[in-house]
């Protein structure tokens, strides 16, 4: 069903809507985003409708999770275009609040989640994780949801939130949601959009990496060794630079030498003026 989009920006309408579906005894899934939507956040969105009576989508850019020289000022923006997406999946309310709604004057508060959140992003952008663990856990007790999807493309920030709501004990599920790729394996991003042709085309080749290196450590080779090969790999096919590409353990991001439990390989790498992440999960 289409056509019954609502768009809150005050917390206050977010929680009175919320209340007057918990009154009707609905549950409420809540997709916490940055905009820009592509096909992967309705596909959380569509998996959020199969788990909940209601579904509340945010369109926030997060100042606070954006380095000093990383792109905020050009992170894509288009609200209506968001809207009129969500409105054909059947997402029942957006909340789109303004930044003094969410840091008011005189903010002062950091959430840090130490251990996850310090290899791989947490080296490359310092406080990236303190700005994404502050706004998710205000989304997450503005709106009091049953449940909130994440999409797994980016897993470190995933086990950073689930780490986070565990530790808070909020009462919400996180869930995280399979990456939506595109037929040549390259992981949906808005950032796709910075890519020229020419990169486009070079792209997927950081998939293909790291599904050599997921097959090497299920044959027990060294992820270590695996990963210098598939940055070389990465490199060749015209890439500027790796900022890593390893092997850690899926739920606390430690180093993995031999694979006994769930692990991922992920990887970030420069093309052209874009930066891509991704990974893929080895089950041992």
């Amino acid at each position: 069903m289409t056509g019954t989009l609502d768009i809150v920006r005050q917390v206050a309408e977010l929680r009175a809507r919320v209340k007057y579906w918990r009154d009707q005894g609905l549950s409420v899934a809540m997709v916490p985003t940055m905009g820009a939507l592509h096909d992967g956040h309705l596909t959380l969105v569509r998996t959020a409708l199969e788990q909940a009576d209601r579904v509340v989508v945010s369109v926030f850019v997060n100042p606070t999770q954006f380095g000093p020289n990383e792109d905020l000022s050009r992170y894509p923006r288009q609200e209506a275009k968001d809207a009129e997406s969500l409105d054909g999946v059947g997402c029942h309310l957006l909340f789109a609040p303004k930044v003094e709604e969410m840091y008011p004057e005189g903010f002062a508060t950091t959430i840090s989640v130490k251990g996850v959140s310090a290899p791989l992003e947490g080296v490359c952008r310092p406080g990236h994780f303190d700005g994404v663990a502050t706004v998710v856990s205000k989304l997450l007790l503005q709106c009091l949801p049953d449940i909130a999807l994440f999409g797994e493309k980016d897993w470190q920030q995933l086990a950073v939130i689930r780490r986070m709501a565990r530790d808070l004990d909020l009462p919400v599920r996180i869930q995280g949601v399979p990456t939506v790729r595109e037929a040549d394996g390259l992981a949906l991003s808005s950032r796709n959009a910075y890519l020229t042709p020419q990169d486009r085309a070079i792209a997927p080749a950081l998939h293909r990496a790291l599904q050599a290196v997921a097959e090497g450590v299920k044959a027990g080779k060294s992820p270590a060794e695996l990963c210098h090969r598939a940055a070389a790999d990465v490199i060749a096919a015209g890439f500027a630079s790796v900022d890593y590409i390893e092997v850690r353990d899926a739920d606390d991001m430690g180093p993995v030498e031999t694979l006994a439990r769930p692990a991922r390989v992920l990887a970030a790498a420069r093309l052209g003026t874009t930066r891509l992440i991704d990974n893929i999960g080895i089950e041992p």
